[in-house]
């Protein structure tokens, strides 16, 4: 049983900060259940308006059809009572259907609906794939605008008008003038959220577009640096930001863009420098280098940013 309608769960993540919580694997590269609920009971102690199961940092595109029941059911358990839990939906559109029916079983408020696997696709095709999901389920359904799944702000008005659980436009693009006509067509029928990678570097001129949040990776292992930087976008309070990009956000990119797969990785290995190991990444992805890791925890100590529980 869902505790918000699409409607009431929008107007809550609008105006909070949202977060992947990664998913413990151990060195057999299988769901470590006790370590992934004790992330979880520790992410949500905190003021997040939201937290996405078997997302992107979550490692989702590894996990088979049930792990990513499993692993959201798990969310919902032991997060759900203190923060809205959302699940994600990707591959195919019968696949994708499936995750939202589980996400919907398991008591997820919402999912993120991920592009289409591999295959090109116009809006045609985009409109037939959300028309699928959303028509499967009650829960809130998100698009995530990225990769081979851009949608053009006319679809996402005929969306929006079909579907009254079509709630949220996530941007991956940057893509300025495009996500202005989302925005501008769309209004408040929707929330709007950025999903670039490490949000924080683009989320002042992203809120100034309409984006009035973001999902935070960076939350899973520095929660309260993230939630003061979340708070000084929304003051747009400009030098405060510079001044966090500069000390922490910036030297942590030039980390992050050392191996392609490191946007999550890296995540993985601030769990590890602060003490709170989440253990490995799956193939295709690498863990950070014992180099990485001390380069990393040096940067937290640095910038005086370590969690204080």
């Amino acid at each position: 049983m869902t505790r918000f309608t699409p409607t009431e769960l929008a107007a809550h993540l609008k105006d909070g900060l949202l977060s992947f919580p990664v998913t413990a694997f151990n060195q057999d590269l299988e769901i470590d259940e006790e370590n992934y609920r004790r992330h979880l009971d520790w992410q949500s102690s905190f003021d997040v308006a939201g937290l996405f199961a078997a997302g992107g940092t979550g490692e989702g595109f590894s996990l088979t059809p049930d792990e990513s029941a499993r692993v959201v059911r798990m969310a919902v358990e032991e997060a759900g009572d203190r923060t809205p839990v959302l699940a994600s939906a990707g591959g195919s559109t019968r696949q994708a259907v499936e995750n939202a029916r589980a996400a919907e079983a398991a008591g997820a408020e919402g999912l993120l609906l991920l592009p289409p696997y591999l295959t090109e696709c116009d809006q045609a095709g985009l409109t037939a794939h959300v028309d699928a999901v959303c028509a499967a389920t009650n829960i809130a359904v998100i698009v995530y605008n990225r990769a081979n799944a851009i949608y053009s702000a006319d679809t996402v008005a005929t969306l929006a008008e079909r579907h009254h659980n079509f709630i949220g436009f996530k941007d991956a693009t940057g893509d300025i003038e495009a996500v202005t006509r989302v925005v501008a067509k769309n209004g408040d029928r929707l929330f709007y959220l950025g999903g670039l990678p490490t949000a924080e570097t683009f989320a002042l001129p992203m809120l100034q577009l309409g984006m009035s949040t973001y999902s935070s990776a960076m939350f899973n292992f520095v929660p309260e640096f993230a939630l003061e930087f979340y708070a000084d976008v929304r003051r747009q309070d400009r030098t405060a930001i510079t001044e966090k990009l500069n000390r922490f956000v910036l030297p942590y990119l030039e980390i992050r863009d050392r191996v392609k797969g490191y946007g999550v990785s890296i995540v993985k290995g601030g769990l590890t420098a602060i003490g709170r190991d989440a253990g490995t990444v799956r193939p295709p992805l690498q863990n950070l280098t014992p180099t990485d890791i001390t380069d990393l925890t040096h940067l937290i100590d640095s910038a005086g940013i370590r969690p204080t529980s």
